[in-house]
């Protein structure tokens, strides 16, 4: 029988996977991190493609544990661009010799529980096995790459790029002819770059989506001492706010106590300050059709006044509800519509007929192409989970248990699968937050959850049947008060065939999730089962 050879097993080395081998190491627990990649970084490792960029704030992106690293890492922009923070997740890693305690170029295939000896084995795409007492999935919300179903697209003559999983080598798109499938965020902020190369570049979009501009700049540096000067008040602030994200304005309650001209006043001035605080102007833009009716004219009506051509920018415009899909930010993508060597094919009818060998054919027209880009987004949430054979002690799998979408108490651990956490899992605030945040809170969380077990010599902890019912029952409740589960969005798995419609994030806010976790902890974990 093989010994146990580890506390924890941590499967992946993004920002969730390092923080929390750091935390464990630091409490004296025996931790090995496992990475499909050859160095850290996670989701800003695989999404190298032209323009990706974080949606928050430099300055907030960063992590919040320890000072000196806050103080001594100075960032180039307001808004961190992915070769920019890949550089901080490396140096994070140099700073704390994490490498030391990760496999990399190692990829989990299958974790089943074993009831005899109470552990976890763990198997891996090199032929290796391992058993742990515990495992802990820290493997990102968008970490798997959604592949469309298109006929034909195998036979393809030139490169196909998915932007999820972009090479690390320059990609040149000079006097190409180039066709880019999709038109969501990693589309939108990749589209203006590939079009300073390309010869000719066709967007085959089928719904479109709203965005608002970054505003990004270089880092003020006068910005940047201020708050290293005290950056616990921006944390705090930023951990009381909805969203984990600090908003340097007062927000207003409700768009429609205001007349047109204030609140189109209003409005301009978070267009012109950039980014996501936009759909913060007012605090009911996600509660309110009518308060969000009024935002989501103000940005069709400046996509009208961006895109020179009316039909084009009739395309280009959604009539959902606002921020129901992530609200992208982009820097000149409405513009780039206006280069005559950009066009926009609409396939919101008919869809893509086939790839043939030489381009695509949508519509009943073939075009010509030499270079494609699936800019089709991810299995997002429980995609990288559930592409692991997944075991619980009965033989029932993590598959099955989700067949009818994501079952999770607090987003952190799964009835019948003792023993295992998630970081930022379905269930949790995650892709509606500031995502440092929300690792930071979860690696916590389970830290001291594993401290406390050990000090009261347990070893085994799982969630109640009835506490994860109402968790999803709360969940689902939260959801439904909100916009933002009234459209088809990848939030529910919209974007996947046959995947179960559930809204997966945590829609209640941060602070009171936050407030659900600290309570639960403080009772001696309510609603788990711990032996």
């Amino acid at each position: 029988m093989m010994a146990i050879e580890n506390d924890v097993i941590i499967v992946g080395a993004g920002f969730s996977g390092m923080y929390l081998l750091k935390r464990l190491r630091e409490q004296g627990f025996c931790v090995r991190v496992i990475e499909a990649g050859d160095d850290v970084g996670g989701t800003w490792y695989w999404n190298r493609y032209p323009g990706a960029r974080c949606d928050v704030e430099s300055l907030q992106y960063g992590f919040s544990f320890d000072e000196d690293l806050q103080r001594e890492w100075s960032w180039s922009e307001r808004y961190a661009a992915q070769p920019e923070i890949l550089s901080y997740a490396s140096h994070v890693a140099e700073r704390f010799d994490l490498r030391k305690d990760i496999s990399f170029n190692t990829r989990v295939t299958k974790a089943r529980f074993s009831e005899q000896e109470s552990c976890w084995e763990i198997e891996t795409d090199q032929g290796t096995t391992e058993k742990t007492t515990y495992l802990v999935l820290a493997t990102g919300c968008l970490s798997v790459p959604n592949d469309p179903k298109i006929k034909g697209l195998e036979n393809f003559h030139g490169p196909v790029y998915h932007t999820g999983r972009w090479p690390k080598e320059k990609v040149d798109f000079h006097g190409k002819k180039v066709g880019v499938i999709g038109t969501g965020s990693s589309a939108i902020q990749s589209i203006p770059l590939i079009a300073e190369e390309a010869e000719q570049l066709y967007v085959f979009q089928r719904t479109p989506n709203y965005a608002v501009p970054a505003q990004n700049k270089p880092m003020d540096k006068a910005v940047e001492a201020e708050v290293k000067s005290n950056y616990k008040t921006l944390r705090d602030s930023a951990r009381s706010g909805f969203s984990g994200i600090y908003i340097p304005f007062a927000q207003d309650e409700s768009a429609k106590a205001m007349s047109p001209e204030e609140r189109r006043k209003k409005f301009q001035e978070r267009w012109d300050y950039g980014g996501l605080t936009f759909m913060m102007s007012f605090k009911d833009l996600l509660l309110d059709d009518e308060s969000n009716a009024a935002a989501r004219e103000f940005v069709q009506e400046k996509i009208a006044d961006i895109v020179d051509d009316p039909e084009t920018a009739k395309l280009l415009t959604p009539n959902t509800v606002i921020g129901c899909k992530r609200l992208c930010v982009d820097t000149g993508y409405f513009q780039t519509y206006n280069k005559p060597h950009v066009h926009l094919v609409d396939i919101a009818q008919s869809g893509i007929d086939e790839i043939t060998t030489h381009g695509v054919k949508a519509g009943g027209k073939e075009y010509q192409l030499d270079s494609l880009v699936l800019a089709t987004g991810f299995d997002a949430m429980t995609g990288a989970i559930k592409k692991i054979h997944i075991e619980g002690p009965e033989g029932t799998t993590i598959q099955e248990k989700w067949s009818e979408g994501p079952k999770s108490y607090l987003g952190i651990s799964v009835a019948g699968f003792p023993n295992m956490f998630m970081v930022t899992g379905p269930g949790s605030p995650s892709v509606l937050t500031n995502m440092i945040m929300a690792i930071e809170h979860h690696v916590d969380w389970i830290t001291q959850c594993l401290v406390d077990l050990r000090d009261r010599g347990m070893a085994r902890i799982e969630p109640e049947v009835s506490a994860e019912e109402n968790w999803v029952a709360h969940n689902r409740e939260v959801a439904d008060s909100n916009l933002r589960s009234t459209c088809s969005s990848w939030y529910v798995g919209a974007n996947i065939p046959g995947k179960p419609r559930v809204f997966m994030p945590y829609i209640g806010g941060f602070p009171a999730y936050v407030e659900h976790c600290k309570t639960i902890q403080a009772s001696g974990y309510d609603g788990f089962s711990i032996s």
